[in-house]
């Protein structure tokens, strides 16, 4: 069996600039037998220079930001939206100890790393109004507060937020938005929008 070179191994790694790897990506990358590498990552792990995130899913950055941009990879189409986005924006306060993110797929958590995951589902008509933010697709703000908007209106969220700054949501935008979602959330949309411009609301 080969044995490869712990410093070489990682500066290959960080060369190549990917958020994860499988065992199949450094396989073809080092062209070395599976074995090897598997061999390699499981020394790595141990030593604390690589970090299994989950089954098949390996790391050299283990921080919060690399764990949900892979979140956002091993799912798609998925992007950063409801509590999580909003807190990404500073448009609530509180940041969920859960990653939450919108897709057309069907709902799920998964543990990456140790920081927990959500995804949830909206219809495929829905899944729009998102950006790349450092290699993170993220929900717009406008479109962040109409997902979760949206989930309250089925009756599968809630919401009681003390601190929900609105000073720089786009009221055009946010109407604009809501059109596209069913007449429950349009609703909801519709008292939101006496308070923007405030600095706080609580939505119930």
């Amino acid at each position: 069996m080969q044995r490869i070179n712990k410093i070489k191994f990682l500066k290959k790694l960080k060369e190549i600039d990917k958020p994860y790897f499988t065992i199949n990506d450094l396989w073809k990358i080092l062209n070395l037998s599976k074995q090897s590498v598997y061999v390699t990552c499981s020394r790595l792990v141990k030593s604390g220079d690589l970090y299994r995130l989950r089954k098949n899913i390996y790391t050299i950055d283990n921080s919060p930001q690399n764990i949900q941009k892979i979140a956002n990879l091993i799912y798609w189409p998925s992007c950063l939206s409801f509590e999580s986005a909003l807190a990404f924006y500073g448009i609530l306060n509180q940041i969920p100890y859960t990653s939450i993110f919108a897709t057309k797929l069907k709902s799920k958590k998964i543990d990456l790393g140790g920081q927990l995951i959500e995804y949830r589902q909206i219809l495929p008509k829905l899944f729009f109004g998102y950006t790349l933010q450092k290699d993170l697709f993220v929900a717009l703000p406008e479109k962040a507060i109409l997902d979760q908007l949206y989930l309250v209106s089925l009756g599968k969220a809630r919401i009681d937020w003390d601190e929900l700054n609105l000073k720089e949501i786009s009221k055009n935008k946010f109407l604009e938005f809501s059109k596209k979602f069913p007449p429950r959330t349009q609703k909801l949309a519709q008292k939101l929008l006496t308070q923007f411009g405030k600095t706080s609301i609580t939505i119930k």
